[in-house]
């Protein structure tokens, strides 16, 4: 219900109170009014009584004593009753208005809630927009930053396969000498991806949930211990003989490239029992 149609219905519904008001306070002045006529003839009666009892001393009798005092006991009995209604009537008075009262109460404490509600759901919405549009153009970066590698990691396998080629057409000790540097042209491969993701430096790091969710070349390397294709910051392995070679971050739980050499989990396990 808007404010207006409530607001509305409330102004009909206190229609009828300012008549009801009007009868009760009527209706109490005239009791009030009736209780001073009789409180008057009752010291009228009362005085009239003790004169005639100071003056007739021993001689007042007792039937008529006790006569004048039943009709002011009759007085005082009827006073009082005029005295309740009048209580009545401004106790049910008070109900009246003080009923009005608690419904406005009420209703005022409901639509209080019901705005604090409509506004905490207002800006959980426009936190949910905000958060929705962050997050979709965080996954645009992190594809975008992605096809970027894959296409240098396309050139640099063309060059590759072209050096092979031409390998193949020399002597057998040129292609033994070709076979034994295989794992230096994957890092120095993996050297020019990394720098290529320096000089694409403004998108961001991508999220490993966004780049697993993207299609992957299926000729492109793998990498790290999650078997994945190169993404955000990586670091080698200083182990010469390495099986992997290169590693995300966040598998070997890095934040930050640190100083000095650096060994992967399974070379430092190797190295210790050495």
């Amino acid at each position: 219900m808007t404010s207006a149609l409530y607001l509305e219905h409330y102004l009909d519904g206190l229609e009828h109170l300012p008549n009801e008001l009007k009868r009760n306070f009527t209706l109490m002045r005239d009791l009030d009014s009736r209780a001073q006529v009789l409180m008057k003839s009752i010291d009228e009666k009362a005085n009239e009584f003790m004169k005639q009892l100071a003056n007739s001393k021993e001689n007042f009798p007792d039937d008529v004593k006790k006569e004048k005092l039943r009709a002011i006991q009759e007085l005082f009995n009827k006073a009082k009753e005029f005295g309740d209604d009048k209580v009545q009537l401004a106790i049910q008075t008070y109900e009246l208005v003080d009923k009005h009262i608690r419904r406005l109460d009420s209703d005022l404490a409901r639509f209080e809630g019901e705005i604090q509600d409509k506004t905490l759901n207002a800006r959980e919405k426009s936190e949910e927009t905000v958060t929705k549009k962050g997050g979709r153009k965080k996954v645009k970066d992190a594809k975008s930053s992605a096809k970027k590698k894959r296409a240098h990691s396309s050139e640099d396998e063309g060059r590759a396969t072209g050096g092979s080629g031409a390998g193949a057409s020399g002597s057998a000790a040129g292609n033994t000498s070709t076979n034994g540097k295989g794992k230096n042209t994957k890092k120095q491969k993996k050297n020019a991806e990394l720098d290529d993701s320096a000089q694409d430096g403004g998108h961001g790091t991508p999220h490993p949930s966004d780049v697993l969710d993207m299609p992957v070349d299926p000729n492109e390397p793998t990498y790290c211990l999650c078997h994945q294709v190169s993404y955000g910051e990586m670091i080698g392995c200083d182990n010469p003989d390495c099986p992997i070679e290169w590693f995300h971050f966040a598998c070997v739980g890095l934040t930050t490239k640190p100083k000095g050499k650096w060994f992967c989990p399974k070379c430092s396990q190797d190295r210790k029992k050495k």
